[in-house]
């Protein structure tokens, strides 16, 4: 019997305004986001019955557009929770990493998961 639908973002590129230290501020820097949300088991009949994968980017850059962010640890939180708000959403674990956050790791991030 299924519970869950599971819809997935893996690896999105995007540019972003964030860090803490002094060199990070006035440029940009890579980030990878990865998502996996988890709807309720309801009917399908359309793209309005689902959710986006599209949403995922476009959250990210809503939040990147309001300035300069500190943690991605924020980011994270706060693009977790509003894809918490969306309608079917049971649960959503969320990744993002700093692929230049050390040199000698291929990335360094955090994972938040949210639930109902």
């Amino acid at each position: 019997m299924m519970r869950s639908r599971r819809v997935f973002v893996e690896g999105l590129r995007i540019e972003a305004a964030i860090g803490i230290y002094d060199h990070e501020h006035g440029r940009t820097q890579p980030l990878i986001i990865d998502a996996v949300i988890d709807l309720d088991r309801h009917e399908i009949h359309g793209l309005k019955d689902t959710l986006n994968y599209e949403l995922v980017g476009r959250i990210a850059r809503e939040f990147l557009a309001k300035g300069h962010i500190r943690l991605v640890e924020t980011l994270a939180e706060d693009m977790a929770a509003a894809l918490m708000e969306l309608p079917h959403v049971q649960k959503v674990e969320l990744s993002i990493a700093k692929p230049e956050a050390l040199s000698d790791a291929d990335r360094a991030g955090v994972t938040v998961v949210y639930a109902h």
